[in-house]
């Protein structure tokens, strides 16, 4: 294991992230020594572990501890419980504390629930938070094993990571250190490990988050449940008047003081809620904030640290012509590769579509042959029927005008020599009788 100690630390006693042992920083080590450091959680190999929630604690541990807190906080208030003749002008402290709580049970048991709870939530996510914090001091990307990432050397890197200590292996930063370099070994691109960072920085910001989920919604419920134990209060206070007897001034007086008694005892329930949930507020914007600035380092880490180390042999900005020549090829090569295989697919559609027309042709070709040959053949037998009636009808003509020419002969020859006079009758009108007279 390979330790990265801060210059203000030579000197100094300081206590081992990996082994919880207690070392002391030389003001003057050397290089290699720190090489040789915890070689004894080193493996030769690599061995996946399983990566756990860095920021969600176990829920029921969180409960567990918060009914325990609970348990033992009404305990220690329990002999302190005022007597109900006690007037609350002598309460003492921690006679004030019992009674504040003790006065509302339900309601107040409810709310130190949620607030232990709560508590309990937070400190189980302060100890994660030690132990991402603990992961910052590893050295996770030695320079002895080179300045620069490269294709050659990523795998010693990568078993690098793998021979940390089991116990800060599962952590935000080195989870992350190892997706990069493990990536970067199959993919060989810089693009791809920035992209794929960012996306693992936009999730552990999103876990984190939802991480405060139960706590902010306990945060909501205390002061609310208070409000609920202040109705109820006025509720019993105003039921509990009674002004039958306005005459006995006594019974009224006693009347009058537990209303007023009722009212302070429904106030104290929501004093109890909204104090519970200011106490809470503060814990929990602390710690969020915390939280937030040690995965900022880890982004920043990899931006600044990570990111510039890589070398894919694309980067070619420090005047390398042979590096940028391979980089110019590479890009033609990929773009050429992309073309044709753009055009190879822009062909096949296009001979399918070419396929898809010619059929589609060729059943339209036929479908018109078969009904052009269907209607030609109607059309055909149709004109044939009209011939052959009109033929019909022209015979029957031409014999009719045969024996009617044959009649005419006959008696043109009975006729022989006679003449047929024909005279034309003039007609006359009644108003011609006087002409013609």
């Amino acid at each position: 294991m390979q330790l990265k100690a801060e210059p203000e630390q030579a000197g100094h006693l300081v206590r081992c992230p990996g082994c919880n042992a207690r070392l002391v920083i030389p003001s003057a080590m050397p290089e290699s020594a720190s090489t040789q450091a915890g070689s004894a959680h080193r493996t030769a190999t690599r061995q996946v572990w399983k990566e756990t929630d860095p920021t969600n604690p176990n829920i029921f541990l969180s409960l567990g501890i918060g009914a325990f807190l609970l348990a033992l906080w009404f305990m220690m208030l329990a002999p302190f419980i005022p007597h109900a003749d006690k007037a609350i002008s002598s309460y003492s402290a921690m006679e004030f504390l019992s009674s504040l709580f003790y006065k509302h049970l339900l309601v107040s048991f409810l709310n130190t629930l949620f607030f232990t709870w709560a508590i309990a939530i937070l400190y189980l996510k302060f100890k994660k938070l030690r132990h991402q914090r603990a992961a910052l001091l590893l050295d996770v990307l030695p320079m002895q094993l080179g300045k620069e990432i490269h294709v050659g050397n990523v795998s010693q890197f990568i078993d690098h990571v793998y021979r940390l200590p089991r116990k800060l292996r599962d952590s935000l930063m080195v989870n992350r250190i190892r997706k990069a370099l493990e990536l970067f070994e199959v993919r060989q691109s810089v693009s791809d490990v920035r992209e794929m960072m960012s996306s693992q920085s936009d999730i552990d910001s999103a876990r984190i988050g939802g991480s405060y989920t139960l706590p902010r919604a306990f945060l909501w419920a205390i002061p609310l449940l208070g409000f609920i134990g202040t109705v109820l209060g006025l509720s019993q206070a105003i039921g509990g008047m009674n002004f039958a007897n306005v005459e006995d001034v006594g019974k009224i007086v006693t009347s009058i003081n537990n209303v007023t008694s009722g009212l302070g005892t429904a106030f104290d329930a929501t004093l109890l809620g909204l104090v519970l949930a200011m106490m809470l507020n503060f814990p929990i914007n602390s710690l969020s904030k915390q939280e937030d600035d040690n995965l900022n380092e880890i982004d920043a880490f990899c931006n600044e640290v990570l990111l510039p180390r890589l070398n894919d042999g694309v980067g070619a900005g420090n005047g390398d012509t042979g590096a940028i020549a391979d980089a110019v090829v590479k890009q033609l090569t990929s773009a050429h590769h992309e073309f044709l295989s753009d055009l190879n697919e822009l062909s096949s559609r296009m001979v399918g579509y070419a396929t898809s027309l010619d059929e589609k042709m060729a059943a339209f070709q036929k479908t018109v042959s078969e009904e052009f040959v269907v209607k030609t053949a109607a059309m055909r037998e149709e004109s044939d029927n009209a011939v052959k009636e009109s033929m019909t009808q022209v015979s029957q003509y031409l014999k009719g005008l045969h024996t009617g020419i044959q009649g005419l002969n006959d008696v043109l020859a009975s006729l022989g020599e006679k003449q047929i006079v024909i005279r034309q009758s003039r007609r006359k009108w009644p108003w011609s009788r006087n002409d013609e007279a």
